[in-house]
């Protein structure tokens, strides 16, 4: 954990800093309009060591009361990411990212202001929004701290925050087309032109994945391991989870694999187009359907996919400290310790096919499916053939 020490102060609330325009017209507008001192904090999830930096400069240079910058990644990969991956957590078709860092952002930003006996929470957060939702959650779940949202308090325009942040002095970069939010495990884009559906996304927007056609020309295999439904290997090298997710997004991104541009359903009820770039994910996800294709049964494998829509949807609606999510937890760990092996996947040009899967585990008996097999009297499946489906036979006996 690294501290800034700018100064000493007496009436406290702790930001959720990032160092943007939100956060940063949020330091004064804390000041002047709330009367209370300021302390930043900000929780690295994975965003860049340009935006940490950014972050520690601009606080800086507003002179806050303290910064604090939280080194969170391996929390992250190992508490929320496995979890994560465990559950299959898409909502709308793309792997959760933003929504599954909050909780944890939220959580440490409370560790903060209970160390410093801070009276609140505040966030810059709009009124449109999921975030405020997010953190808010948290923070009445998990504390007595009271939350203070400028932005929405005042109910302010992003032109109104340039105004205002110009009158102070505050020096930001409004050339900034879009608002980015990145850790880890993915990265989301919105704004600018891309809020009208009928605009196509420009390709400057994407950092992390090669477009189709500058992908790789010749398919790549890569080899995923798994322990008890967490990868642990790529291509036979063992690593920690926040080293392979690294090398997972290098070679998903490398081969066009991870765009994902939705319609999605916010929260509040508004419909918003938004752009993910979500490479590793997408290849992790989809190396561990594929091995539990091999391990589960019939049943749980249709559990497993109710559950995993169940969660990823009180993930995204702010309810991580629902009980039902740590249920699900459970049941997942439960279900999850057989889901150990390798699968080998095909990249090509944006598309992803399992080609090998091995387990100790596996379900899958050759002997048993071979067309080969003598020892199995097919004969013996008359008798069930005549029974299934007795009753929607009598019903159309009744119709004829």
């Amino acid at each position: 954990m690294l501290i800034h020490f700018y100064g000493d102060y007496m009436d406290k609330v702790v930001l959720a800093f990032s160092g943007g325009l939100d956060t940063s017209v949020c330091v004064k507008l804390l000041e002047e309009k709330y009367d209370v001192e300021v302390i930043t904090a900000c929780v690295d999830v994975g965003q860049g060591d340009e935006e940490i930096e950014k972050a520690e400069k601009m606080a800086a240079t507003i002179g806050t009361g303290k910064h604090y910058t939280i080194d969170a990644k391996e929390e992250f990969a190992n508490e929320y990411i496995a979890r994560g991956i465990k559950a299959n957590a898409e909502y709308e078709g793309y792997p959760l990212s933003t929504a599954l860092a909050r909780p944890l952002i939220a959580q440490k930003i409370i560790e903060v202001a209970e160390k410093e006996g801070a009276t609140a929470i505040a966030h810059g957060c709009t009124g449109k929004g999921n975030d405020q939702f997010r953190f808010e959650a948290v923070i009445l779940a998990m504390s007595d701290l009271d939350i203070i949202a400028p932005i929405r308090e005042l109910n302010l325009t992003r032109t109104e925050e340039q105004a205002y942040a110009e009158e102070k002095g505050i020096k930001l970069n409004y050339e900034k087309i879009y608002s980015i939010d990145e850790n880890i495990w993915g990265r989301s884009i919105e704004g600018g032109n891309l809020e009208d559906p009928a605009n196509e996304p420009p390709e400057d927007i994407y950092e992390w994945t090669k477009s189709w056609e500058e992908a790789n020309d010749e398919p790549q295999k890569v080899t995923i391991e798994f322990e008890e439904g967490i990868p642990v290997a790529i291509d036979g090298e063992m690593m920690p989870l926040i080293d392979l997710i690294k090398k997972a997004n290098e070679i998903a991104g490398d081969n066009g694999i991870g765009r994902v541009d939705t319609i999605e359903n916010r929260m509040i009820g508004l419909k918003s187009r938004e752009n993910y770039e979500v490479p590793g994910a997408k290849l992790l996800i989809a190396a561990h359907q594929a091995l539990e294709e091999l391990v589960l049964t019939t049943d749980e494998l249709r559990f497993a996919e109710y559950m995993s829509t169940l969660y990823a949807d009180l993930v995204y609606r702010a309810l991580w400290q629902e009980p039902l999510r740590e249920d699900l937890d459970q049941a997942f760990d439960s279900m999850q310790q057989r889901v150990s092996g390798e699968v080998t996947m095909k990249l090509f040009k944006g598309s992803i096919q399992p080609l090998i899967r091995k387990s100790p585990f596996s379900l899958h008996s050759i002997e048993q499916i071979t067309f080969e097999d003598k020892d199995t009297d097919q004969r013996e499946v008359e008798g069930m053939i005549k029974y299934h489906g007795l009753q929607a036979a009598n019903y159309q006996k009744l119709n004829r």
